[in-house]
C-alpha cells in the first residue's frame, strides 16, 4: 500500500472515529446527532419556503423596531441588538427542534443588561464589551446544562417568578423611558428611586419639552389606536417609521428653504435615534470571542449572567413547549437548550447583546404558518434587507416616539391578566409575586430573581413536608372510616395510621412527631402505620422510622407498617433497617389493598396476646366483590369508604 493510501485510510479513520464520538454524545444527551434543519431540508419544497419567506417576513416587520427599544433600553448602539436578531436566531435554528421559536433580543435580556451595566459602571470597559462578555458566560452556561442533562430542571422555576420578574421588568422598562418621552436628560441614577425622583424634580420645575411630550403623546394614541381598529396591522413600525420619514422631511425643508436655525430639530430638543447610535446597513461581521483584557470582569458578573441563563433557559424552554402543545411537534429541553447556548456564543462573537426567546415573534412564527426552522433565518435575512434600505429613515426616527412605543410594550411586558391568576390562586403564590417584584423593583435584578426563586422553593418544602397522618377505626357498621374522635376508637389498644404525602428529609421529623403524640395514649400498644400512599422514603426518614421504632419499644409499644410498595422496601431493606424493624412487622402491599392491613391487624393480636397471656378473638373479613373491583384498578391508591372489615378482639 502506498503512503498516500495509508494517510487516507488514517484520515478516513480520524473522520469516522469523530463521528461515532459525536454519535455517541448525542445519545447521552439524548439529542439528535444531525441538526433537526437539515433533516427538514429534505424533500423542501417550493410551497415550503413560500410558506417560510412569509413567516420570516412578518417575524422581520415585528423585530426592526423591538431592536430599537431595547437597544434605547440598555443603552447600545442599534447595531448591535440588530446583529443579535440575526445572528442568535441563525445559530439557534440550526440546532434547535422548535419549528417556529424565534430567538433574539427580548425585554427579560434586556432589562437584566441594563441593570447589569448600571452596576458595574466603575468597570473601565465599554458597554459593548460587557454585553458580549456576559452574552458568552450566558452561552457558555447554557450549553453547559444542556450537555449534563439539567434541561428540564427549569420545570422547578415557579412561574409566579417568572411573571412576577416580568410585570417588574415592565415597570422598570416603562420608567425608565419617562425621561426619552418628556424630553430630559437621562437619570445619573438608574435605579427605580433614582428615576423617580430625577424625573419629579424635572416636572416640578417644568425643565420638561412640551414639543416632545406632544410628539410622544400623538404617536402613543396613534399607536393604541392602530392595535385596537387595526390589530393585523405592525403599529410599531408603521407609526416609527411615518415619523422618521416626516421627520426626514421635515429636516430637508429647513434646509432647503433656508429657515431660520432655531427651527431645526436639534434647537428644538428633539433628539433622534442618530443621536444615540447611528444605524447602518452593513453586514455583521466576525469580531472574534471575548478578549483577555474582559476576562477579569467575569468574576464581577458571573452571578448575573447565572441568572440571566437560568431566565434565558426558563423562557426558552417554556416557550418551546407552549408552541409545540399547539403545533403537535416534540420538543427535547436539552436540544434547545444546547441550541440557545450556541446561539449566544455566536452572537457574543459577532459583537452583539445576548439573546432568549420571544414568545411575541414566535407566536408571529407559529400564526404565519413557518414550516421549518428556515423561517427564521429568512427573518435574519429579511432585517439585513430592510434596515438595508431604511438605514436613513431609521436614524431620523424621535427617541419620544421610540420612548412611547416602549411604554405601551412595558405595559403588555408586566403580564396583567396573568398577574392576577398568581396573586389569587394561593397565599403562597401571592406572597412569592409580590416579594419577586418588589425584589425586582428596589433591589438587584441577579438579586432578585434568587430571592423569588428561594422563596418559592421554601413554599414548596414546607408544603411537602406536612405528610398527611390520619386516624382510622371501625363505626357501627364495621367500615373502616376515619376517626374523628380518639374515644371512639374500635380497640384502645390498636391504632391505624394512614400516612399520605411526601416522606422525604423534610417532612421525617415532622412525621416522627406527630406518630409520637398519638402514641402517647396510655391505653394504645400498637401503631400500625399504613404506607401505601407515602413517596419518596429517603435516608432521613429511615432514620426517624427506626428512632420511632425505638421510642415506642421503650415505652412498651410496636410499630407494625402496612401498604409498603416496592420502592420504600428496596429503601428498607437496602439500608438494613428490615432487620431493625423485623421483617415480620413489614407487610408489603398486595392487588387487594386491603390484605396488607388484614395482616397487620393479625399481627396485633399476636403482639396483644403475648402480653396479655390469653388468645382473643380475631376476624378479619371484606367485601370480596369491592376487592375484584379494586384489583382490576392498578390506579387506585386508597382504600375506599365501601370497603367492610369486621372485627371482634
Amino acid at each position: 500500500m502506498s503512503g498516500r493510501d495509508s494517510s487516507q485510510d488514517n484520515g478516513s479513520t480520524v473522520i469516522n472515529q469523530a463521528v461515532e464520538g459525536l454519535s455517541d454524545v448525542a445519545d447521552y444527551l439524548r439529542i439528535d446527532p444531525v441538526p433537526p434543519l437539515w433533516r427538514q431540508l429534505k424533500g423542501y419544497t417550493a410551497e415550503k419556503l413560500k410558506a417560510d419567506a412569509l413567516a420570516g417576513l412578518m417575524v422581520a416587520i415585528i423585530t426592526i423596531p423591538q431592536a430599537l427599544a431595547f437597544a434605547l433600553v440598555v443603552g447600545l448602539p442599534v447595531g448591535a441588538v440588530l446583529t443579535a436578531a440575526v445572528i442568535g436566531s441563525f445559530f439557534y435554528s440550526l440546532w434547535g427542534g422548535s419549528r417556529h421559536l424565534v430567538f433574539g433580543p427580548t425585554n427579560t435580556i434586556s432589562i437584566i443588561l441594563a441593570g447589569a451595566l448600571a452596576a458595574t459602571v466603575a468597570i473601565p470597559l465599554n458597554a459593548i464589551q460587557k454585553v458580549v462578555m456576559i452574552g458568552f458566560m450566558i452561552g457558555v452556561l447554557q450549553l453547559a446544562a444542556g450537555f449534563f442533562k439539567i434541561g428540564n430542571l427549569s420545570h422547578f422555576i415557579s412561574r409566579t417568578v417568572v411573571i412576577a420578574y416580568s410585570t417588574a421588568a415592565g415597570v422598570l422598562i416603562g420608567v425608565s423611558q419617562l425621561t426619552n418621552f418628556l424630553g430630559i436628560s437621562r437619570s445619573a441614577d438608574l435605579s427605580l428611586p433614582g428615576v423617580a425622583q430625577h424625573v419629579l424634580a424635572r416636572l416640578a420645575t417644568l425643565q420638561f419639552n412640551t414639543l416632545a411630550i406632544e410628539i410622544g403623546l400623538g404617536a402613543m394614541i396613534a399607536m393604541a389606536a392602530l392595535r385596537r381598529w387595526r390589530p393585523k396591522l405592525p403599529e410599531g413600525l408603521l407609526v416609527l417609521g411615518l415619523s422618521g420619514g416626516l421627520t426626514a422631511l421635515y429636516e430637508y425643508c429647513v434646509v432647503q428653504f433656508a429657515l431660520p436655525a432655531s427651527w431645526s430639530i436639534s434647537s428644538l430638543g428633539i433628539r433622534l435615534v442618530r443621536d444615540v447610535g447611528e444605524v447602518s446597513g452593513s453586514l455583521p461581521l466576525f469580531q472574534g470571542f471575548p478578549a483577555t483584557e474582559a476576562l477579569t470582569f467575569v468574576s464581577q458578573v458571573l452571578s448575573i449572567a447565572l441568572a440571566a441563563a437560568m431566565l434565558g433557559t426558563l423562557e426558552t424552554i417554556s416557550i418551546a413547549q407552549s408552541l409545540a402543545a399547539r403545533s403537535g411537534q416534540r420538543i427535547n429541553p436539552n436540544q434547545e437548550l444546547m441550541a440557545a447556548g450556541l446561539g449566544n456564543v455566536f452572537s457574543s462573537a459577532f459583537g452583539a447583546m445576548a439573546c432568549s426567546a420571544s414568545f411575541l415573534r414566535s407566536a408571529v412564527s407559529l400564526e404565519s404558518k413557518a414550516v421549518t426552522q428556515f423561517a427564521q433565518i429568512l427573518s435574519g435575512a429579511f432585517i439585513l434587507v430592510l434596515v438595508g434600505l431604511t438605514a436613513g429613515l431609521v436614524n431620523y426616527i424621535p427617541v419620544t416616539v421610540l420612548a412611547a412605543y416602549i411604554i405601551l410594550l412595558a405595559v403588555r411586558i408586566a403580564r396583567p391578566p396573568e398577574g392576577r391568576i398568581v396573586r389569587r390562586a394561593t397565599g403562597s403564590d401571592a406572597l412569592v409575586y409580590w416579594v419577586t417584584l418588589l425584589a425586582t423593583l428596589f433591589l438587584k435584578l441577579d438579586v432578585a430573581i434568587y430571592i423569588g426563586m428561594g422563596l418559592s422553593l421554601v413554599l414548596f418544602l414546607r408544603k411537602a413536608a406536612a405528610p398527611s397522618l390520619v386516624e382510622y377505626s371501625f363505626n357501627a357498621q364495621g367500615q373502616l372510616a376515619r376517626l374523628e374522635d380518639r374515644k371512639d376508637r374500635g380497640n384502645a389498644a390498636i391504632s391505624i395510621v394512614h400516612v399520605e404525602g411526601e416522606l422525604f428529609f423534610g417532612a421525617a421529623d415532622l412525621f416522627q412527631e406527630q406518630v409520637r403524640l398519638l402514641s402517647d395514649d396510655q391505653n394504645l400498644r400498637v401503631v400500625i402505620l399504613r404506607l401505601k400512599n407515602a413517596r419518596h422514603l429517603d435516608a432521613t426518614s429511615v432514620l426517624s422510622l427506626l428512632q420511632l421504632h425505638d421510642y415506642l419499644r421503650s415505652r412498651d409499644r410496636h410499630l407494625l407498617i402496612s401498604g409498603l410498595g416496592p420502592d420504600l422496601e428496596r429503601v428498607l431493606r437496602r439500608s438494613g433497617a428490615t432487620e431493625r424493624l423485623g421483617a415480620e412487622n413489614l407487610f408489603p402491599a398486595e392487588q387487594n389493598l386491603t390484605m396488607s392491613t388484614k395482616r397487620a391487624l393479625k399481627r396485633a393480636t399476636q403482639l396483644l396476646h403475648l402480653a396479655k397471656g390469653h388468645s382473643p378473638e380475631l376476624r378479619v373479613a371484606y367485601d370480596s366483590k369491592r376487592a375484584r373491583e379494586l384489583e382490576q384498578s392498578a390506579a387506585m391508591r386508597r382504600e375506599e369508604s365501601t370497603e367492610i372489615i369486621d372485627y371482634q378482639i
